[in-house]
């Protein structure tokens, strides 16, 4: 009787262990997925700021700016577009690229007002944008590290038995197209 126990014991144990190993697993699978999700949201709550920040800016060099009306609008166009845009991130990547090439462009023009770099207004917005590209950059960061790290469970074994069996999947990295992109925006003067 004490054999039999035993070995129905270890039968138990060679089918039990494997199901916690997976079920181990899967919640960290899923913790990952989570992680990418608010990080995610992370971005985009500060991604949200920066477009409540620009219209001001644009409304203060609008009053020095008056002939710089195409440029002002283009700012407002890739704002909007930017701020609409809901797709894939590889998608959003793009759109935000091209939102932030039109600040650059904003921020290149400003160079020609010297009364326009010295408004306490406008300082004021420059600093706090400053300071939203650099939380931008720090969640893309955090997005990213997480990211990487759902990736490499989705697909390393075993895990990669159980990602595929309820259909986890690897997400996108935030991605900037050029080199000389990864670098945040000069938004200060001397």
């Amino acid at each position: 009787m004490d054999s039999l126990l035993c070995v129905a014991i270890g039968v138990g144990l060679l089918f039990l262990v494997p199901v916690l190993i997976g079920v181990g697993i899967y919640n960290s699978l899923v913790r990952l997925r989570t992680m990418v999700r608010e990080s995610w949201s992370d971005i985009d709550t500060e991604l949200k700021r920066r477009y409540n920040l620009v219209p001001n800016l644009v409304e203060t060099v609008k009053g020095y700016a008056k002939h710089e009306k195409s440029l002002l609008e283009a700012v407002a166009r890739a704002r909007a577009a930017a701020a609409s845009d809901n797709g894939t991130v590889a998608h959003q990547s793009d759109t935000e690229q091209r939102f932030q090439d039109t600040l650059k462009t904003l921020f290149a023009v400003v160079e020609n007002y010297p009364q326009l770099k010295s408004d306490h207004a406008f300082l004021s917005l420059q600093k706090e944008l400053a300071n939203t590209e650099n939380r931008i950059q720090a969640s893309r960061r955090f997005y990213n590290g997480n990211v990487r790290d759902l990736n490499i469970r989705c697909q390393t074994f075993p895990a990669s038995m159980v990602a595929s069996l309820f259909s986890f999947e690897t997400a996108q990295f935030f991605r900037l197209r050029l080199e000389s992109e990864r670098q945040m925006p000069n938004l200060e003067w001397e």
